[in-house]
């Protein structure tokens, strides 16, 4: 091919990418600042079905073991506890199916590691408390332990796909992540092997989530959004595809994402470094 013709090539591909990324969502609209001052390092963020047009966060590493709901415009509604659990650096979170066909679940993902020291990872699941419930106590709650094939790692990326209860966790630092996968049903009385399902180019991938059929996944770094939709394939598959990139609001550090249960936009939030209020944002699909 002539180079000039290769140049003009690659050129028209990167603007078509650039004007579909640009079609497929609106700009971010700002929620409002979050409301409660003690969520202060929001690293996980995720939308219910048990407490309608609400979202779930919880604190990053060192602090209590509790979740907070919040309304979709940052307005705190309650704060609950798990009972016997600690946080030693919870990184996600994601609701979904589990056990109970007839329950929806909350996972969360204590799977940061930053000095890759902890040889053992975990994930909790529960059933998703109701806002109308009297007490703020979660008492029943399953660990899912696992480790990975390949070392220690550092994780941040958290998601359950809703066809086939599998969790996903992708790790964050390599410059290639791997893809991960605890296949269900997942033990909650041994420790598991996850599986190595590939790898992807996205250093520093801090969040990501699933729609609630399936077919729309999201990750996040400190500084873009990428957004994959399926055509048959195994999440593994899709994720090696090529993404769109969504135009992004950089946040100061910005970990968490999540779907709205209806695929109709996601929403983005961020910790709260050097005392700069953490800001729910809200991205619209066209």
């Amino acid at each position: 091919m002539n180079p000039r013709y290769s140049i003009a090539f690659v050129l028209a591909s990167c603007l078509a990418t650039t004007l579909l990324a640009q079609t497929q969502f609106y700009p971010a609209e700002s929620r409002g600042e979050i409301e409660n001052s003690e969520i202060n390092e929001a690293s996980g963020l995720t939308v219910g079905i048990n407490n309608p047009e609400m979202l779930w966060t919880h604190n990053d590493s060192g602090g209590k073991p509790r979740i907070f709901l919040l309304d979709q415009y940052g307005k705190f509604k309650a704060e609950f506890t798990l009972q016997g659990i600690k946080n030693r650096d919870w990184e996600d979170i994601a609701s979904g199916p589990g056990p109970d066909a007839n329950k929806n679940y909350l996972y969360i993902s204590e799977t940061g590691d930053n000095r890759a020291e902890f040889d053992l990872k975990y994930v909790y699941r529960f059933e998703e408390p109701l806002l109308s419930s009297k007490g703020r106590e979660i008492m029943d709650v399953d660990v899912i332990t696992f480790r990975y094939p390949d070392g220690k790692r550092d994780a941040e990326s958290l998601f359950v796909d809703p066809l086939t209860k599998d969790i996903y966790i992708l790790s964050k630092r390599e410059q290639n992540i791997g893809i991960y996968r605890a296949a269900y049903p997942q033990s909650t009385t041994e420790t598991i092997i996850l599986e190595k399902l590939g790898t992807m180019p996205y250093f520093n991938t801090v969040a990501a989530d699933i729609t609630a059929d399936g077919q729309e996944v999201l990750t996040k770094t400190y500084d873009a959004v990428y957004y994959w939709k399926r055509d048959g394939q195994s999440i593994a598959d899709l994720l090696m595809t090529k993404p769109i990139s969504i135009p992004y609001i950089i946040e100061p550090q910005g970990e968490s994402i999540a779907w709205k249960k209806d695929g109709s936009g996601f929403f983005t939030l961020s910790e709260e470094p050097r005392e700069i209020e953490a800001v729910l944002y809200y991205y619209r699909k066209k």
